[in-house]
């Protein structure tokens, strides 16, 4: 396994395991690790995606980081309610 093959591993990964976590309601889905493990995960793949010059997984997560950024500001900035 070469180190682009790494990188994407590692990035689909974490966002596989907030889709599991999220799935099985270990986590919330709205919640701030189910967000920082997709912009983590988008991230990291939006790289490897780069590293092999493939731009439909360039754009696609790209576009997954921005909006999982977007759903947390938005998580973050919800009144709590008691």
């Amino acid at each position: 396994m070469n180190f682009n093959d790494t990188v994407g591993t590692v990035g689909v990964g974490l966002v596989l395991v907030a889709y599991f976590l999220n799935i099985f309601s270990l986590i919330k889905k709205d919640g701030i690790l189910f967000y920082t493990l997709n912009i983590i995960g988008g991230a990291i793949s939006c790289y490897a995606s780069l590293l092999i010059h493939f731009l439909p997984f360039i754009i696609l997560e790209g576009i997954w980081t921005i909006v999982s950024i977007v759903g947390l500001l938005k998580s973050i900035k919800k009144p709590q309610i008691f």
